[in-house]
């Protein structure tokens, strides 16, 4: 091949891969989402720096994780439930799916929370009142965009709210030689298990394996050419560390200003409206107008996200494909947005909803795991695509990690209780 064509290949696959984009930032809203910003604020509220490590280990986490549930859905043309619903027996499957789709119904909960409190700050409407209408926009913008239309809305969004908080880190005070070592060094304070597990389930969200899953599937390719098989998985790896990446920055970014804010002037967060000041050096007077609409446009757009998986979930028990003309895709994505509804019109600490809502992701991460890794890792499944052994090393890794820091969890509400 001559220099010439070299560069023409070369052109040629930079522009398939930017093409390609998509999957991966559609995913990486619903970690970058009010559920994050109510964790990862009361990370670095109440914690400063300490905690900045749950950021790095859930991201390169979710790399893997991610990474792998796309490769279940490119190498076989079928979602995570779809694949469990094939390849598991009735008592398994029957635990897996139904906690699937709670834990979709957990997320849309913060989701629609989090878009009901801009809607609050914005135009003081009653969060009852502003969780409905956050239920009827998402569910309206589900039943009438594709998938690309889809994409193009959340990227616009997660570009915003990225934008703004990086932005914000330039101009505050951070102690960037203490933020670099607790980006790598694990600590624990006393009494911060409870938003470990929070900032896990916030990054590592089990409806967003379910989700990657099937989204992938929305880029056509021959599943019989292996030379297609192993360009699209190229590409997807690509997308999904370049999506994962901007999401690490983005949530390590909110804990760096919630530490500069509030934990260096001992400021204590009982409510997720005081995160506006979080915006005052760079915004001034038009802070909170920024931060309401940054958190709307996060909770519609993760909303989606949210009723989405649960779309790909409920149908996939049927053996079918996310399809919104579907009856089961639409029952899944209805259940899940109607249920998250329901649940807020009960709430009444809002804050402390957003945070046990995400804790309740991470405890049902291990069963999504552990079936993950036994799909992904079957030949009968995977074919020649199975997960070679320094793959099923780090799933089994992930798995293990996962399950300690559960345990912990449990040991730590023990304690409490004791």
């Amino acid at each position: 091949m001559s220099p010439i064509e070299k560069i023409k290949n070369q052109n040629k696959n930079a522009i398939d891969f930017i093409k390609y984009i998509g999957p991966g930032l559609l995913v990486t809203v619903g970690f970058i989402d009010p559920g994050n910003w109510a964790a990862n604020i009361a990370a670095g509220s109440q914690y400063g720096y300490s905690l900045l490590w749950m950021i790095s280990l859930s991201t390169v986490m979710l790399i893997v994780l991610q990474h792998n549930a796309a490769h279940l859905g490119i190498a076989t043309g079928k979602c995570l439930s779809e694949a469990i619903t094939a390849n598991t027996r009735p008592w398994i499957r029957n635990i897996i799916t139904p906690s699937a789709i709670a834990a979709s119904v957990s997320t849309a909960v913060a989701e629609i929370l989090g878009g009901a409190i801009a809607l609050n700050m914005l135009f003081k409407l009653p969060l009852k009142i502003g969780a409905l209408l956050v239920t009827a926009v998402t569910l309206w913008l589900q039943f009438t965009n594709s998938y690309k239309k889809i994409e193009k809305i959340i990227i616009g969004f997660v570009s915003l709210i990225g934008l703004s908080f990086l932005v914000e880190i330039i101009i505050v005070h951070v102690n960037w030689g203490s933020a670099a070592q607790n980006w790598f060094v694990p600590s624990y304070p006393a009494g911060s298990m409870t938003v470990i597990m929070s900032v896990l389930g916030a990054v590592v969200m089990p409806h967003n394996l379910f989700l990657h899953s099937e989204i992938i599937q929305s880029r056509k390719w021959n599943l019989q050419d292996d030379v297609v098989i192993r360009k699209q998985l190229k590409f997807e790896f690509a997308d999904t560390f370049f999506s994962m990446i901007v999401g690490w920055a983005i949530n390590s970014a909110m804990i760096l200003m919630a530490a500069a804010v509030f934990f260096q002037n001992k400021i204590q967060v009982t409510k997720l409206e005081q995160a506006e000041v979080m915006l005052g050096p760079l915004l001034g007077s038009s802070a909170s107008i920024i931060f309401a609409l940054a958190l709307l446009f996060a909770g519609v757009a993760s909303s989606i996200t949210a009723g989405m998986a649960g779309g790909s979930i409920y149908a996939g028990i049927f053996s079918e494909h996310y399809d919104i003309s579907n009856k089961h895709t639409k029952a899944g994505v209805l259940i899940t947005i109607l249920t998250a509804a329901v649940i807020i019109m009960f709430v009444s600490s809002p804050y402390k909803c957003l945070l046990y809502s995400q804790m309740f992701l991470s405890i049902q991460l291990p069963f999504t795991v552990f079936s993950q890794i036994y799909l992904t890792s079957s030949k009968k499944v995977m074919g020649k695509f199975a997960n070679s052994r320094l793959d099923k090393g780090l799933l089994w890794l992930i798995a293990v990690v996962v399950t300690i820091l559960n345990l912990a969890l449990f040991a730590s509400f023990l304690t409490d209780r004791i």
